[in-house]
């Protein structure tokens, strides 16, 4: 087995199936300080814990994640919190810096014998759907290579070797929201105990705890904006006006060590499975974060082809290979939706037009029925940690 890619689902995938008995090596064009030190999501949904709790892959998360169950919505009409660990099916974040994870996994992948060639660049995939399959690869020294396996796993993203190499008929699903963020990272202390998302004319901002040390804010910017753009000055500025600040409590200020800016953007493929050839992660699909979904389904694609593949090559049975995409892009498009209503509640239409104010007040009326409805507060509760 041919794994591209070590980020979660490679690496989830790789563990599995090493401890299924199964063959595999990863391949990974970054360094091993750039795949552990790369920073990404930190909030992992409940089922996302306990996939990994299942496989023995859970001991960094539990000695140094913390749990959370709670977001603050701040708006022009004021802030209301939602205790959402306690609504719908009762069930909490776990935050832990992706990065953190991804280095728990490349760890245990490797004490255990598993391959990680690092360096090694994947520029296609031959024989799919047919078979059987090739990656022909870039290795560390520039010199042209050829890895063949039964099958290829391609959880290197939606610029990486496995999209490129999709065969004709397959079908994309693109929409670009006309979002964008400035995501920063402060070395700062939380200045909330929640997830804060702010309303305000100027945009979105949103707070989002990693450590005790470190947090990670967001400013909805102009498509199109570098990120070194913006001064810390006005960076901090900008945050104190939306999130106010001035009316709430200051914010707990610190250097940015980290800074870029997000395009929200939906893309899925279909099917995720062409013969010998498979999609996990951001290869199969890619979400707006705003909604956190990314990691998580990752992970939960990871575990459903391991099972699958362990299935096929130590017991004979491919019907878990034959339904692996079918079963998730029912996940994917449950958190498709649930993104696109966040995205509608937290920012306004990308472009002034004659409807405009028509949009706003359906926002309005939104989040109004979110501070007030404990059905819908449920909804959002379930929605919100689910995948």
């Amino acid at each position: 087995m041919v794994i591209l890619g070590a980020g979660p689902a490679g690496l989830v995938l790789g563990n599995l199936l090493l401890s299924a008995g199964i063959d595999c090596v990863v391949l990974e064009r970054a360094t091993p300080a750039h795949v552990r030190t790369r920073a990404r999501a930190g909030f992992l949904a409940a089922n996302t814990v306990r996939i990994l709790e299942r496989h023995g892959l859970a001991d960094g998360l539990r000695r140094h994640g913390r749990t959370h169950g709670t977001c603050e919505f701040r708006t022009g009409d004021g802030r209301f919190r939602l205790d959402y660990g306690a609504l719908g099916g009762g069930e909490l974040h776990t935050v832990y810096p992706q990065q953190h994870l991804v280095s728990d996994l490349l760890a245990r992948f490797q004490d255990g014998g598993g391959r990680v060639r690092f360096g090694t660049e994947a520029v296609g995939v031959l024989g799919a759907p047919s078979g059987p399959p090739s990656v022909t690869v870039r290795e560390a020294d520039g010199r042209p290579g050829r890895w063949r396996a039964r099958y290829v796993a391609g959880c290197d993203g939606r610029h990486g070797a496995a999209r490129r190499s999709l065969p004709p008929g397959t079908v994309r699903h693109h929409r670009d929201h006309g979002v964008s963020w400035l995501g920063l990272l402060a070395e700062a202390p939380p200045s909330l105990d929640a997830v804060g998302y702010a309303v305000h004319e100027r945009g979105f901002a949103g707070h989002m705890a990693r450590t005790p040390e470190v947090t990670r804010y967001y400013l909805q910017c102009a498509r199109g904006t570098s990120p070194d753009a913006w001064p810390e000055d006005r960076i901090w500025a900008e945050l104190d006006l939306r999130m106010r600040a001035e009316e709430y409590g200051p914010l707990h200020r610190g250097p940015i060590v980290e800074r870029g800016v997000v395009d929200h953007v939906s893309d899925v493929v279909e099917p995720l499975r062409h013969g010998p050839l498979f999609l996990a992660g951001d290869a199969a699909s890619v979400i707006s974060p705003s909604a956190a979904k990314g990691a998580n389904l990752a992970v939960l694609e990871a575990e459903l082809l391991a099972r699958a593949l362990t299935d096929e090559l130590v017991h004979g049975d491919g019907e878990g290979l034959a339904r692996y995409s079918a079963r998730c892009l029912t996940h994917i498009w449950r958190a498709q939706e649930f993104s696109q209503w966040m995205l509608r509640l937290l920012h306004g239409p990308p472009a002034a037009d004659g409807e405009t104010m028509f949009h706003n007040a359906l926002r309005r009326t939104r989040m109004e029925s979110l501070r007030t409805s404990r059905t819908r507060q449920d909804w959002f509760a379930e929605n919100y940690v689910g995948v």
